[in-house]
């Protein structure tokens, strides 16, 4: 008797879980882009609930280059270079971090968001000390893009210091 009512109480949920309205096509809802907007709305993750992913709605970083060979420098020499970008996107671009494989390697970016159609610029210092020979170091940045990492590199031959 138990094992009736358990079944008859669990097909009266399941019926009352299915619609008999139509159910509408896959959709992916769009972020408003004018106006005044919260981080919550220029912040997302570009895969939806039934797992497509948005790759319309996101911010796209486009950089004028990703690589920067600064050719030979000395070791103990500073390299600095300003990687330029653009967001190509539909939302505000929102870096959330830029990060290198070591100390010697430090990145700045922009913190406020950057608009659809605009331009930013991230800061790249190198510091040869104690970094002889040849030399790559890749920076990654993480933002609201699709892929949300993007990497861009420094590299060159850093001459080493005479041992007198």
């Amino acid at each position: 008797m138990k094992y009736i009512i358990s079944i008859s109480i669990f097909v009266f949920i399941l019926s009352a879980c299915v619609s008999d309205e139509p159910r509408p096509g896959k959709m992916i809802q769009g972020i408003k882009t004018e106006g005044k907007q919260s981080n919550a709305d220029i912040i997302r993750n570009p895969i939806t609930l039934d797992g497509e992913l948005d790759t319309i709605n996101v911010a796209k970083i486009q950089f004028e280059e990703t690589r920067y060979n600064f050719g030979t420098v000395n070791e103990g020499d500073i390299v600095k270079h300003l990687f330029k970008f653009k967001n190509t996107g539909k939302i505000p671009l929102i870096i959330s971090n830029a990060r290198s494989t070591c100390g010697c390697t430090v990145p700045v970016w922009p913190r406020a968001p950057i608009e659809p159609g605009k331009e930013g610029e991230i800061s790249v210092r190198f510091d040869t000390k104690s970094k002889p020979n040849k030399q790559s170091k890749p920076v990654t940045i993480t933002a609201n893009t699709y892929p949300r990492e993007t990497t861009i590199h420094v590299s060159g031959f850093v001459t080493p210091k005479s041992k007198n």
